[in-house]
C-alpha cells in the first residue's frame, strides 16, 4: 500500500518526510490541525472542516497562506496515490521554523503537513452496535479548547488512561460537576425525548459532526437543547453518545461502571447515525 505524503509544497514518501528541529509545532505546540474523514472517496463535512481551519488559524494568528482550492486538490491527489476509499485526511499547520524562543515573529512561513491513510469504519460500525464504556475525569486543558491546537497531552494521558482501565474512552468534568466534552469527541444525551449537548463556547471545541447532527435533529423535529447537564444528569439519562469527524455518532451505554439504558444501545442514537452516514 503506497504511503506518501504532503510536505511543505511536495508529494513524498512518508519514510522520507521530515521538517525542521525548530518547527514551533515541534517546539511548543504551536500549530493547529483538522481531519476529515474519506467515505467513498469523498470528504464528509468538507466545507465545514475548512471554515474551522481559518478560524484556527485566525484564532492564533498564524500566517494563512494556503488556498482552499488548492488544498482541495492536493486532497485529491493524496487520496488517489494513497489509494484511499475509506480513511482520513489529516492535515497540520504549524506557525513555522525559528530558532527556539517563546516569542515569535509575525512574518514566518507556516510549515503544512497533510497525510491520508486508509481507516477500516467496519470495525468502528461493529463498536457502535455494542456501545461504549466510558469513564468521567477532571477537566485539566488549557482554557481555549476551542481552538483546534495539536495541545493535546491531557487529552492523550486521560484517553490512555481510560484505555488501560478497560473503557473505551473519557469524558471530561468541569469544576461545577457539569460535563464538557470527550478525549476527541462532544458529548450528548437524550432525556424525555430532549437531546442535550453543552452549547459553544471556550470549553468546548465546535465539532463540525456536531454541527451537522444538529442540523439533522432540526430536520427531522426532534427537541433539543443546548445547555450544560451534570455528571448526575449523565447517570439518569435514556440516552448517552459522542459525536466526532471519525466515530461520527457513537453511543455510550456504560459510564463510570453504571448502565445506560440497561446497556442497551437507544433508540434515538441508532436513528440518528443511520441518517447521519445515509447524508
Amino acid at each position: 500500500m503506497p504511503n506518501i505524503a504532503y510536505v511543505n509544497g511536495e508529494f513524498i514518501p512518508t519514510e522520507y518526510a521530515s521538517i525542521s528541529i525548530n518547527d514551533r509545532g515541534l517546539q511548543f505546540g504551536d500549530a493547529i490541525y483538522e481531519v476529515w474523514a474519506v467515505i467513498n472517496g469523498k470528504l464528509l463535512d468538507e466545507e465545514g472542516h475548512f471554515t474551522r481551519l481559518n478560524r484556527s488559524m485566525n484564532e492564533l494568528a498564524i500566517n494563512n497562506i494556503f488556498n482552499k482550492a488548492s488544498l482541495k486538490i492536493i486532497f485529491r491527489e493524496l487520496i488517489a496515490r494513497n489509494r484511499v476509499k475509506n480513511g482520513i485526511i489529516y492535515l497540520q499547520i504549524s506557525r513555522g521554523t525559528a530558532p527556539r524562543d517563546h516569542a515569535f515573529a509575525n512574518d514566518l512561513v507556516p510549515n503544512i503537513i497533510i497525510t491520508a491513510r486508509p481507516k477500516n469504519f467496519s470495525q468502528l460500525e461493529a463498536k457502535a452496535q455494542k456501545g461504549f464504556h466510558i469513564k468521567t475525569t477532571k477537566d485539566n486543558r488549557w482554557g481555549r479548547v476551542d481552538i483546534k491546537t495539536t495541545n493535546l497531552l491531557p487529552n492523550v494521558l486521560a484517553k490512555q488512561n481510560a484505555l488501560d482501565n478497560n473503557f473505551d474512552d473519557v469524558w471530561f468534568v468541569d469544576d461545577n460537576n457539569f460535563i464538557t466534552e470527550g478525549s476527541a469527541q462532544n458529548a450528548w444525551i437524550v432525556k424525555d425525548k430532549t437531546i442535550i449537548t453543552r452549547p459553544l463556547s471556550n470549553e468546548i471545541l465546535a465539532g463540525i459532526t456536531r454541527q451537522s447532527v444538529l442540523k439533522l435533529i432540526q430536520s427531522l423535529n426532534l427537541k433539543i437543547v443546548e445547555r450544560a447537564f451534570s455528571i448526575d444528569e449523565l447517570y439518569n439519562c435514556d440516552e448517552a453518545f459522542v459525536t466526532s469527524a471519525t466515530s461520527f455518532v457513537t453511543p455510550i451505554i456504560k459510564v463510570n461502571g453504571n448502565n445506560i439504558n440497561d446497556g442497551k444501545v437507544g433508540e434515538v442514537v441508532k436513528m440518528l447515525r443511520k441518517e447521519y452516514l445515509s447524508v
